[in-house]
């Protein structure tokens, strides 16, 4: 008997090799909900241009960035409902309506918003939006409009109490 390799049988080894064999990443998954902790922190492999990566845990500066937005949240809903008793007016219209029918409601909603779009960015952190831009650009950006905000609805606010 007698064993030979044949060419066809080792280009056909070549191109299983070279196939993408992994699975497709599921929208919600227990690592990205933090359900299962895994090891990876960043990119494992250079990934095809375009393609999302998706990690097992998160750096500590974009938890850090997601509590800050969630907490200057909390303070503009309060700065918003003091600048409202001050005789000021709500310019979103869907929230002067939630406002309107109850304080709760407006505060409830407003973070339970923040909370779901912050969850969607922090999973989707290293996809690639544009050249150079991730979604983790997107959480930067949010901080630091929450932070110009803030800063507004406090002169708002001193303006109100100086003509007082």
């Amino acid at each position: 008997m007698s064993h030979h390799i044949n060419m066809t049988d080792s280009i056909a080894v070549l191109d299983i090799r070279t196939r993408n064999r992994r699975q497709k990443m599921p929208f919600f998954c227990a690592y990205h909900l933090g359900i299962k902790v895994g090891r990876r922190m960043g990119e494992r492999r250079i990934t095809a241009r375009g393609e999302p990566v998706y990690v097992d845990r998160y750096a500590g500066h974009l938890i850090l960035c997601a509590v800050a937005i969630l907490f200057l949240s909390t303070l503009d809903a309060f700065l918003t409902l003091n600048i409202l008793a001050n005789g000021g007016k709500e310019l979103n219209w869907f929230m002067a309506v939630l406002i309107e029918d109850s304080t709760e409601k407006f505060v409830a909603f407003k973070l339970a918003l923040t909370s779901l779009a912050l969850i969607l960015l922090i999973i989707h952190h290293e996809a690639h939006l544009f050249k150079g831009i991730r979604v983790r650009h997107i959480n930067y950006s949010i901080l630091a409009g929450y932070a110009i905000l803030i800063g507004y609805e406090l002169h708002l606010i001193a303006l109100a109490m100086s003509s007082y």
